[in-house]
């Protein structure tokens, strides 16, 4: 089973370029030269009826002439042309395409009808189309270079994907010299059907591909992102450099490719969660491919820095703690070691100042020290060009050290001319090396990063507690009866009950309509009291002075009730004002004021943000975000971000804050806008917070209608654990099956049901010899994107251990409504219907999920398969091209 339909664009067998000509500047022209001079391993044929003969080969009017299967169709003619040549290759049988040309959706509105016509085309003749107005592909290890560029990559093992043709070229360019290697390159263009989920499928499971480089300016489609995302850096790093951060260069993109962009703050969010690491410019993105390049991982943060001059040693150590690194505190063998080997004035310390006049002999023997030091997970070797050193025996050293350890060298050779020899080497064996010593810190704190994020990225939430299970249903209730009245705007008691459906502990909230009814509600509540004013058009409080505090009689009751009211009629004419509502006042006792804060962006839906509460939370900007769903782990990181993080510990006279209080108060907002698709905005602030429990004192809510064709979870970036999908079933024999998604943390399960499957099991179902998953295969076949595919296990319970005994999955395709299917069931639990059992299941997700076909292949020898397929109603064919295969569908 695959999840990428873009093969053709990396490996195609034949290749047909339209428009070629030997007119000077002719894009397809060059084009068609650069495949003959890339070395094209495949058959390639310039299509133009104007020429007989481009570069010297044959020239042909139309595919229809040239009576050869092409699978990559490239196209570089007026744009006008484009749609129709796309229905030329349909009729043909081609599947992929790049188109070249501009003058699109950048162009204004008759471009953007062009561009409409092209995607009709593509989706019409089943082609999956990479641009328009993009530089195109290059696949090096394949000889295929389909760009119009002057630069040839070298082949090796980095994968770049740009919105950007520019930058390619000037990634290209700056690799050269450091012999970095590319094992794909990837111009999106305006991305009108191929986009980044697409490529980084391919990249994901792409072997040649070990690392990845992304140049973002825009995101059309969050679901399709997030979901190649974290589906490639489950797999291998992948580092992100993104434009538009500020409203200037956001119009910026928005002109050049037609795409929006969301939120600095927000993306870069988004990319801890996707597992990502993000990078600020094009420099740190150069450092990021070579450290990455390197194929070396860092198993935590703390480095050593080698270095024969102590001022570079400390900039690098600066650098690298702002940047969340630590200096490895070196163990007593290491220091008494070096204490031998380096004169008496040595740093004796991290970073370690082998003196300016070190020879390469005692540089490398000090690196080699703290390579072998337990405490160090990555060194970085610092040289300056003094007079009495030699650069290239040095570096030699450090070359030697490298290939003899697994954890990460960086080497930083400052100067120009006499170390340029000692570049060279590092380049030609793989080794990092970086100019100045502050950005070879941000090349080893990028590992530390993604080392990090990996850990948010292998979170797969689920439901808080079986016993708290929120009241979603009442809480929908109460939003369609505000929205049926005409209002987007929740009450502040409306709030709270919404709060108090997904178990959030509130303050009970007394609405007041006159001076007496809230003097009533202060004596059923108890004194001390807190009033606030209530309009559904006064967004914030503070802003008409409407919030009183700790009245404690009647008479300040009935005085706070007139000028509460006085003071919002006086200052805002124009609200409607419906009284005030009246609360107990929280004791103040061991109080810290906190604030959660849910947004609508309009690319990546909602985010949580938490942090310092109170009237000042925007003045101090101390908050963290994170993309729901969250769960403890997720919810602790966000925490530990903020500064007032700081504050919940004890200190002075003041006990330690409930901190499980206000993770499960957090992942209850979380659990809320999953579910409510309707909620787009919320604030609970003040969330008051102390050494016993945790309470919103304040709440506003906005909501939107849900539009009706939207699926569930479709306002979200990353769908949720479906906990709605478990089931349970008694078998005929009595024993009790549970039927449910896979989790991340099943890998072990997984691994041990394939284990106990017989050979012939393992051939029927992966149609090759295979003793266990690989690690590859284990991550992309248990920390799965619920979206667009579905794993459902079947699992009993032995001896107090989950025992899985049977799985099937289907995969979507992209661009379309038909699915693959596999399932396998485990030889000792056969003939109890549970094949059937999971099948029936995943047939009925994929039809919620709106797939209209569901097919796959079956080996002819596998006569059980067969017999249970067509018991549910598959269709079975023999396959055209391989007998020993049978094709199976079923229209859902």
């Amino acid at each position: 089973m695959r999840l990428s339909d873009v093969d053709q664009l990396f490996v195609p067998s034949a290749v047909a370029v339209f428009g070629a000509s030997d007119r000077e500047g002719s894009v397809a022209g060059m084009v068609f030269r650069n495949l003959l001079a890339g070395g094209f391993k495949g058959g390639c044929y310039p299509i133009n009826p104007k020429y007989e003969k481009v570069a010297g080969e044959r020239c042909y009017p139309d595919l229809a002439a040239l009576d050869k299967h092409v699978e990559l169709a490239l196209i570089a003619t007026p744009a006008d042309k484009v749609a129709g040549i796309l229905d030329q290759c349909g009729e043909a049988g081609v599947r992929a395409a790049v188109v070249h040309s501009a003058g699109f959706a950048e162009r204004g509105e008759r471009g953007v009808a062009l561009q409409e016509k092209l995607v009709e085309a593509a989706r019409r003749n089943r082609i999956r189309v990479l641009g328009p107005n993009c530089l195109g592909v290059m696949r090096p290890a394949h000889g295929l270079n389909a760009t119009f560029g002057h630069e040839q990559a070298l082949s090796g093992h980095v994968a770049l994907v740009s919105q950007s043709g520019a930058v390619c070229t000037a990634m290209l360019d700056w690799a050269g010299p450091r012999r970095i290697g590319y094992s794909a390159v990837v111009s999106l263009g305006a991305a009108a059907d191929v986009d980044f989920g697409d490529v980084l499928d391919y990249l994901a499971l792409d072997s040649q591909t070990h690392s990845i480089l992304l140049y973002v300016e825009g995101i059309r489609d969050a679901r399709r992102f997030m979901s190649g995302l974290r589906a490639a850096a489950r797999l291998k790093p992948v580092v992100v450099v993104k434009t538009g951060r500020h409203p200037a260069g956001s119009r910026a993109v928005k002109s050049h490719t037609g795409a929006w962009v969301g939120s600095s703050e927000v993306f870069r969010a988004v990319m801890e969660r996707g597992g990502a690491v993000q990078v600020d410019s094009l420099d740190q993105l150069f450092a990021a491919a070579q450290v990455f390049g390197a194929g070396r991982r860092i198993a935590g943060n703390r480095m050593a820095i080698v270095t024969n001059g102590g001022g570079p040693g400390v900039l690098a150590a600066d650098r690298a703690v702002e940047l969340g690194l630590s200096l490895a505190t070196l163990s007593d063998e290491t220091r008494a070691e070096l204490e031998k080997l380096l004169p008496e004035h040595w740093s004796h310390g991290n970073p370690i100042d082998v003196i300016g006049d070190a020879p390469a002999a005692r540089y490398g023997a000090a690196l080699r020290l703290c390579l072998a030091d337990t405490n160090v997970d990555g060194v970085l070797a610092i040289l300056a060009p003094l007079a009495s050193v030699d650069p290239t025996a040095v570096a030699r050293e450090v070359i030697e050290a490298a290939a003899k350890t697994r954890k990460p060298v960086l080497a930083c050779w400052m100067g120009g001319t006499r170390v340029a020899e000692a570049h060279g080497l590092f380049s030609e064996h793989g080794v990092p090396h970086y100019d100045l010593p502050e950005v070879a810190a941000e090349a080893l704190s990028f590992l530390g990063r993604q080392q990090r994020n990996q850990k948010l990225l292998m979170q797969s939430p689920g439901p808080l507690s079986q016993q708290l299970t929120p009241d979603v249903e009442g809480a929908r209730l109460i939003i369609e009866g505000v929205m049926a009245e005409g209002r987007k705007t929740l009450g502040t008691i409306e709030a709270k009950a919404i709060l108090a459906a997904f178990r959030i502990p509130t303050t009970q909230t007394v609405l007041a309509r006159s001076p007496n009814e809230a003097l009533i509600a202060a004596e059923a509540l108890s004194f001390p009291v807190v009033m606030k004013i209530n309009s559904p058009d006064i967004r914030y409080k503070s802003d008409v002075d409407g919030v009183r505090l700790n009245l404690t009689d009647a008479q300040s009751v009935r005085r706070a009730y007139g000028e509460l009211t006085d003071r919002a009629r006086s200052l805002r004419p124009e609200a409607h004002i419906e009284g005030v509502t009246v609360e107990h006042m929280v004791p103040s006792r061991a109080a810290r004021e906190l604030m959660v804060r849910v947004v609508r962006d309009p690319i990546f839906g909602p985010v949580i943000s938490f942090g310092a509460g109170g009237t000042d939370t925007d003045v101090l900007a101390d908050r963290a975000l994170g993309l729901p769903p969250l769960n403890a782990f997720i919810v602790q990181t966000m925490i530990e971000h903020t500064r007032v993080a700081r504050l919940m510990g004890a200190f002075g006279n003041m006990p330690p804050m409930n901190r499980q209080a206000l993770a499960r108060i957090l992942q209850r907002v979380s659990e809320m806008v999953c579910e409510l698709a309707e909620v787009i905005e919320l604030e609970i602030n003040p969330l008051i917070g102390n050494d016993l429990d945790v309470i919103a004192v304040d709440a506003r809510i906005q909501v939107a209608y849900r539009p009706p064709q939207m699926p569930v979870y479709g306002h979200m970036a990353i769908h949720p654990y479906p906990q709605h999908l478990i089931e349970r079933v008694p078998l005929p024999d009595g024993a009790d099956l549970t039927i449910r998604p896979i989790r991340p943390e099943d890998a072990q399960m997984e691994q041990d049901f394939v284990r106990g499957l017989s050979e012939q099991t393992k051939y029927f179902r992966f149609m090759q010899a295979i003793k266990e998953l690989t690690p590859e295969m284990l991550v992309r076949f248990t920390q799965i994107d619920y979206d667009r595919e579905m794993a459902l296990i079947g699992v009993v319970v032995d001896q107090g251990q989950e025992v899985e005994v049977g799985v099937a999955r289907y995969m979507s395709r992209p661009g379309g409504d038909t699915c693959e299917f596999a399932i396998v069931v485990s030889d000792a639990w056969r003939n109890r219907g549970i094949g059937a059992r999971l099948m029936r299941s995943l047939m009925a997700n994929a039809r919620a999920k709106g797939l209209r076909i569901m097919d796959g292949e079956v080996l002819s020898a596998n006569t059980r398969m067969l017999a249970l397929v067509k018991s549910l109603g598959f269709g079975i064919e023999s396959d055209r091209l391989d007998p020993s295969v049978k094709q199976v569908s079923k229209v859902l």
